[in-house]
């Protein structure tokens, strides 16, 4: 939204994009979804994942945060993706990308984590198993196409707070978790670390911002300074006792680089293996 206002120049301030900035990006989306993903299913289904065939709709951070965890925990897992760079990804990290009616009639639980709308479908939905679970965990409620199961021919019962099982005329029963808001944010706790990281990259834009010199930002959407991602990252390192290695004079002038950072370039992409 605030590159749309951007581009047609309804843009009245000077904006922080801190949501790709790397220590928000590379650490709230991966590494609390992973946490988060698992916290979040047993807290409202209590389902074992041994064995469970699982999608994961979506091979951004957040995707790759969830099948880490469910792979680590013995589950079967497919990915779908748009992108053939993520695609690729997914493929070297060992699992098997598909498109999503490949698999709708066999899998155990869906997971959406794209941003996009109506990744899952109503007749997706009606393809399902009993007892599958559908859940978000990518982008606000457009994931799933909720809308389309309110209807008189299904009925919705609610089992527990944030899980509802919606009945098919026949009697098979999906589980829906949170009516397809954010399953992190609604059924599970959220890291409280991973959230400092987040929080101070948040402190930082603003402070950033305001004691600007005039003119250095003008009406548009930056990306927070790679010093300052590397000033947050560092806040954190003493957490575990991590002790940065220091360049020396020699070093630096070979690679180019001021001792005190910033040691990557803005194109540089930082990946994470699961």
């Amino acid at each position: 939204m605030l590159y749309q206002l951007s581009k047609a120049g309804k843009l009245c301030v000077p904006a922080m994009n801190v949501n790709d900035s790397v220590t928000k990006q590379k650490f709230d989306n991966l590494y609390c979804c992973r946490e988060s993903i698992l916290d979040g299913l047993k807290r409202t289904t209590d389902v074992m994942f041994g064995g469970k065939q699982v999608v994961v709709c979506g091979y951004g951070e957040v995707g790759k945060g969830c099948t880490a965890a469910l792979k680590a925990m013995g589950s079967i897992v497919y990915v779908t993706e748009i992108d053939p760079i993520c695609s690729l990804q997914a493929c070297m990290d060992g699992f098997r990308v598909v498109k999503l009616n490949e698999v709708i009639r066999q899998v155990d639980i869906i997971i959406t984590c794209t941003g996009n709308k109506n990744v899952v479908t109503r007749d997706q939905l009606d393809r399902m198993k009993n007892g599958s679970i559908v859940c978000n965990m990518g982008h606000s409620n457009t994931e799933i196409d909720v809308a389309s199961l309110r209807t008189p021919e299904l009925t919705w019962e609610r089992v527990r707070s944030q899980v509802d099982h919606v009945i098919w005329p026949d009697g098979k029963r999906v589980i829906l978790l949170a009516e397809g808001r954010l399953l992190n944010l609604s059924c599970s706790t959220v890291p409280t670390f991973v959230l400092s990281i987040t929080a101070t990259t948040q402190a930082l834009a603003l402070i950033e911002l305001y004691n600007a010199p005039e003119g250095r930002y003008k009406q548009d959407v930056y990306l927070l300074p790679k010093k300052m991602d590397e000033y947050v990252a560092s806040l954190h390192l003493p957490t575990f006792d991590a002790h940065l290695t220091e360049l020396s004079d020699e070093q630096a002038k070979y690679l180019g680089l001021n001792k005190n950072g910033p040691f990557k370039p803005n194109y540089y992409r930082y990946t994470f293996p699961c």
